[in-house]
């Protein structure tokens, strides 16, 4: 990972949930535990390698516990840790606004052409 340019709690917080995957693999994971396959089931365009640091990235952070059980074949499996489930307010907040703001995005980008098309 890249240095920290400020010790913010914000930008430790980003570093660790930016990109792609982080958040969707915290909300997948909401349900309880799951297989890596599973894992890769519910996100069909990651890789292999990607999902794998992702999982390690947030295992790392304390996010996510993975639990490697013997036998053949291999069977591991990830869960939230208490720390991961308390994300989980933000992440459905995120959902929220997402789902309230986009409703009025059609509105606002006709709004917006119209406008354009007045102008010109």
């Amino acid at each position: 990972m890249k240095d920290l340019v400020s010790r913010c709690p914000i930008e430790e917080v980003m570093q660790v949930l930016s990109g792609r995957w982080p958040t969707l693999l915290i909300y997948y994971l909401k349900d309880g535990t799951k297989r890596f396959s599973d894992l890769r089931r519910d996100n069909p365009t990651v890789s292999h390698r990607i999902l794998t640091l992702e999982l390690r990235k947030l295992e790392t952070a304390g996010i996510v516990g993975r639990t490697v059980f013997d036998g053949y074949p291999l069977r591991v499996e990830y869960d939230l840790t208490p720390a991961g489930h308390t994300l989980m307010p933000l992440v459905d907040a995120l959902g929220d606004w997402w789902e309230e703001h986009d409703a009025a995005r059609p509105a606002a980008q006709t709004k917006t052409a119209a406008e354009a098309a007045a102008v010109s």
